[in-house]
């Protein structure tokens, strides 16, 4: 797999920017992957709708597809 490059964009829980959050909607929009923080590790996002990006999502986790994934909506 070959991977693009990497942005890393901090995004302020309290006081979001919203150039940040319309930047990943438009990469997610666009098939990408985004990586986001959670209590416990970093989660790993895309469109659950578009196969080319969970297929992404399967290949970095290194996960068969009889694997599912987690949707969250």
């Amino acid at each position: 797999m070959q991977y693009k490059h990497t942005e890393v964009v901090k995004v302020d829980a309290i006081h979001p920017e919203e150039a940040a959050i319309e930047r990943a909607a438009a990469l997610l929009r666009a098939g990408e992957m985004v990586v986001f923080p959670t209590e416990t590790v970093y989660g790993l996002g895309a469109d659950a709708f578009q196969v080319a990006a969970v297929e992404r999502i399967f290949a970095a986790k290194g996960r068969p597809f009889n694997d599912p994934l987690i949707v969250h909506i």
